[in-house]
């Protein structure tokens, strides 16, 4: 059974899966803690892609993102070079680093996103309609 907490210092458990849902055609996210749980000082979400698929495209914001690599391999823009990203890998976006991720392999892809200072979620309605206007593609390879 899932608790979603309403109020900051209230102990959250979700079990796997559960948390609040985005769903964004071929890329999915799970948001598990957001600003309101946490005050505003960070939010975590996992972020799943399915074989092939493109994702935002290079963009910045002012919180850092911190991702690591649950599942299949994601491939991470940073700055002006890509990466590879095996499961078990971290990697630190600062803020104002302009960034993207894509999922470049045959299998399905997750991470754990740390968005610091929290509170990303409230840009997920936006993020979302986005995606159903510009349907994520294939990864560039």
């Amino acid at each position: 059974m899932s608790e979603h907490a309403s109020t900051v210092g209230r102990p959250i458990h979700h079990p796997p899966g559960d948390g609040r849902r985005y769903a964004m055609g071929r890329i999915q996210s799970v948001f598990k803690a957001d600003g309101e749980e946490t005050a505003g000082r960070y939010s975590i979400s996992e972020w799943w892609l399915e074989p092939n698929t493109s994702g935002p495209g290079a963009h910045s914001h002012e919180e850092d993102d911190v991702f690591y690599v649950i599942e299949g391999v994601m491939s991470i823009l940073l700055e002006d070079h890509w990466i590879d990203a095996p499961p078990g890998s971290f990697v630190l976006v600062p803020g104002g680093a302009t960034h993207d991720f894509e999922n470049r392999g045959t299998a399905r892809a997750g991470v754990l996103n740390l968005s610091i200072p929290g509170e990303f979620e409230n840009h997920m309605p936006a993020i979302e309609l986005w995606f159903a206007e510009h349907p994520a593609g294939d990864a560039s390879r």
